[in-house]
């Protein structure tokens, strides 16, 4: 991901994957959002060219994951000056379940695209939503961030193995945390991988990256799931652990083994996509698929990847139907095995 000389380099394509998503819907509680943001969104950007304005939903709040990816690409559609006015509008919300069902209802609507991914098909799943990604048009998925596998730097646990072992002794008595929905799917994967029942497990639910990394150091939880850029400075310090990455493959630059490589095939990745409305013809979605190209190809987004820690792996046309049906099913089954 680096640049060359001429230029920027493309962007990653992967072929031969997996697409329809079961996803989301509007909870009841949170109905007042969903109304408002829906107002925000439809006055935001009425009209049919796409680069003369574009509305960037963030299905969270501001500083998150999905809001940092909405307004890093808003920042490089601006530079490069592919559309005149593009501004990032937030929809927090049950996961963001509450932004998909908005979204879903903007029928033809080409000024508009969300930021979604792979906690927002969890919390889907997690609450039975009534809307799903057939309910809008997939354009891309973007990239992949990792979790790691940490612990605090006096445990005794050396390695995953170790780890793994004593917390096969006493499921119950070693309590993890992460930051979201999507750590705990990890945890849970990995419990299953390590013939532990997951309903055995215990694990600390944490708002974010920075109060995981908290109960951790203050004794409160033994280990943690986390995504490698909410961990990585921790590790460099000393103060953590990483006893694994969460990939299919190691990380360049960053010398922790792979889970699967110390013998459990835990390759859940937290990958981030975006969608557009549906309703849309086909010369509308090349267009709009044309101006995430574009976007990916910037050195702003290029300097992203570089400065957060992304796995780039874009995923489009064909391919994306595919890639999305199997993550739905691969989720759908551990969040069966904990009971949900």
């Amino acid at each position: 991901m680096t640049e060359q000389s001429a230029g920027v380099e493309p962007p990653r394509q992967r072929t031969g994957r997996r697409t329809v998503l079961r996803v989301v819907g509007g909870l009841v509680a949170a109905a007042a959002i969903g109304v408002a943001s829906y107002g925000s969104i439809s006055s935001a950007s009425a009209g049919n060219d796409i680069h003369a304005s574009m509305t960037i939903v963030a299905p969270a709040a501001a500083g998150g994951g999905w809001d940092t990816v909405a307004r890093e690409m808003q920042q490089a559609q601006k530079a490069n000056g592919l559309i005149n006015n593009v501004q990032v509008v937030n929809q927090p919300g049950a996961g963001g379940t509450i932004a998909l069902s908005n979204f879903a209802a903007l029928d033809g609507e080409v000024g508009k695209m969300m930021v979604g991914g792979t906690g927002q098909l969890a919390a889907s799943i997690q609450y039975k939503s009534d809307k799903t990604l057939d309910d809008v048009t997939p354009l891309s998925v973007l990239f992949e961030e990792y979790d790691v596998i940490v612990v605090p730097a006096d445990s005794p646990h050396q390695t995953l193995d170790d780890l793994v072992q004593a917390w096969k002794k006493d499921p119950k008595a070693m309590p993890w945390t992460g930051g979201g929905s999507f750590d705990q799917l990890v945890v849970t994967d990995l419990a299953l991988k390590a013939g532990i029942e997951a309903k055995d497990t215990t694990y600390i639910s944490s708002d974010g990256g920075g109060e995981a990394i908290a109960a951790l150091l203050n004794g409160t939880a033994q280990a943690a799931a986390g995504g490698f850029p909410d961990n990585i400075d921790q590790i460099e310090s000393g103060r953590l652990r990483a006893l694994a990455v969460i990939a299919e493959e190691p990380m360049d630059g960053f010398d922790v083994p792979t889970a699967k490589e110390q013998g459990f095939d835990v390759t859940l990745a937290n990958w981030r996509m975006l969608s557009a409305p549906q309703g849309l013809d086909d010369e509308q979605v090349a267009d709009l698929e044309e101006l995430v190209t574009e976007t990916l190809e910037t050195p702003e987004w290029r300097a992203a990847i570089e400065r957060y820690h992304w796995s780039e792996n874009v995923i489009t046309g064909d391919d994306l139907k595919p890639f999305l049906d199997s993550e739905h099913d691969r989720i759908a089954a551990l969040y069966k095995e904990m009971g949900q």
